[in-house]
């Protein structure tokens, strides 16, 4: 029995060709390198510590309140609500010359976390640097 003959000279070539695999795990590596920073939004909110205490605030303090109707309130004007739309130019138009760009948000415990988060999506976009949540304490929510 023979061999197969390749010729004068010629032998089998027995390496694998690792370039391709190389090439395709780069542009691999460049796709999710372009695409991790995009998964990533938010908003930023400076968490209390575990033991927070109350704020002491001031009557420059502005508080956006959220009724359980979707309907928002700045500061202690009861009769003039805003939209989720209308009150991004409210803010804008109350943070373009403010030193302190702060917002509290007081919002029914009714209200669905969505539209929490979307009021201070707004709120980021119009300006405003921090946000602070106002809350009931638990002893006085039972009453």
């Amino acid at each position: 029995m023979r061999l197969p003959h390749h010729g004068a000279g010629q032998t089998v070539l027995a390496e694998i060709n690792i370039t391709p695999m190389v090439d395709v795990m780069l542009v691999l590596l460049i796709i999710f390198m372009v695409t991790a920073p995009m998964l990533q939004q938010g908003v930023d909110v400076d968490l209390p510590e575990v033991n927070a205490s109350s704020v002491a605030s001031t009557d420059e303090d502005l508080v956006l309140s959220i009724h359980k109707d979707g309907q928002l309130y700045l500061g202690k004007d009861a009769k003039t609500s805003f939209s989720i739309i209308s009150i991004e130019d409210k803010l804008n138009a109350i943070f373009a010359n403010k030193q302190k760009k702060e917002l509290y948000l007081r919002a029914d415990k009714d209200v669905p976390y969505g539209f929490v988060v979307k009021v201070m999506a707004l709120c980021q976009k119009a300006g405003v640097e921090r946000v602070g949540m106002i809350t009931v304490p638990e002893d006085k929510e039972q009453k």
